[in-house]
């Protein structure tokens, strides 16, 4: 088998393949042919340093395959179930807790850059029946995210409006998943070329993200005001609380801004608005997306699919925030 790791110096380049034998599975583990991963905006950080990560470690949170060998412990899967690994291996149900959330997969454990893992079947869920490897594999931490922001914290209910910033893999996922629930979306981006295509997954509107007074704008077309606010960006938060209604609640699920939260409490406190930080969501979490996913017949935005054998230039792609959708990678 192949598998990657990273180096000594986090960046990029220094992730290099390494050839071992797999593992063969004892007690209640699984050992999984790895058929497709993707990136997120967590694995990138892991590999450039941003996350500061152990050298040695198989980077890439998201993981589908198939079942090839079974421990003799294993209660929940046979040899040839299609698989989706989970984000969080300790944490199976119930609210966050500080042990459940304590290590995340591809940082303080080893992910899915590879071609076959070996871990306990906890650490797994079916995958939807209705996706390819590729596309499954998009769900773990982008799917899972926006699910968790709209139906566990959120409460997401038909007729409510969701507002979603940009393209990027949680901000489709929320977009889509709100809108096989009955609920409205308005969009907003900085690229004038991605507003037709947001349109066209569902999007009532699009608001231009280069607007100063953006969230105004959103006010607007809401008619009064989003319900929900899946935030991607983080940094300043002025326009994203000014775009909910009074009572709204902003779901804090990523800093890609990369600068310090920046809150007007007048904003929150007159508004009556709620915020509430998340990071991706449970194995509990994971199994309802998939059934909501099979359901709905939802299938994930896919951007580029890049081999195994060229992680290095998925990153690169990954790294010009370019990409609409998901960038998969197959690791048959």
């Amino acid at each position: 088998m192949i598998r990657y790791e990273l180096g000594a110096t986090p960046t990029v380049a220094a992730i290099a393949p390494v050839t071992m034998q797999p593992r063969q599975p004892s007690g209640n583990e699984l050992l999984v042919r790895v058929e497709a991963s993707s990136l997120n905006n967590h694995d990138f950080l892991v590999v450039t340093g941003g996350i500061p990560t152990a050298p040695g470690r198989v980077p890439l949170s998201d993981g589908a395959g198939v079942v090839e060998a079974c421990g003799p412990d294993v209660t929940g899967f046979k040899v040839g179930d299609r698989v989706l690994g989970t984000f969080f291996p300790e944490w199976l149900r119930g609210p966050a807790f500080a042990e459940g959330v304590a290590q995340m997969r591809g940082d303080h454990v080893d992910g899915f850059a590879a071609s076959y893992v070996t871990m306990p079947e906890s650490s797994f869920t079916s995958a939807p029946v209705n996706l390819d490897p590729a596309a499954a594999a998009c769900l773990p931490c982008a799917g899972l995210t926006a699910w968790r922001a709209l139906f566990v914290e959120g409460d997401l209910r038909p007729g409510e409006t969701v507002l979603v910033q940009g393209s990027g893999g949680v901000s489709i996922f929320a977009l889509q998943f709100a809108r096989a629930a009955g609920a409205r979306v308005i969009a907003t981006t900085g690229k004038a070329e991605n507003a037709d295509r947001l349109l066209a997954l569902g999007a009532q509107a699009v608001i231009n993200r280069n607007d100063p007074e953006w969230g105004k704008a959103v006010r607007k077309a809401a008619d009064g005001g989003a319900d929900h606010a899946v935030e991607v960006g983080g940094g300043d938060l002025t326009q994203s609380l000014q775009a909910l209604r009074t009572g709204g609640r902003l779901c804090l699920v990523g800093v890609l801004s990369r600068q310090p939260i920046q809150i007007a409490p007048h904003l929150m406190i007159y508004g009556n608005r709620r915020i509430s930080g998340v990071t991706v969501g449970s194995r509990e979490h994971q199994l309802a997306m998939v059934r909501a996913v099979e359901e709905n017949s939802i299938a994930p935005v896919i951007d580029t699919t890049f081999p195994l054998s060229e992680l290095r230039e998925a990153f690169e792609r990954f790294s010009h925030q370019q990409h609409f959708g998901k960038i998969a990678i197959s690791c048959t």
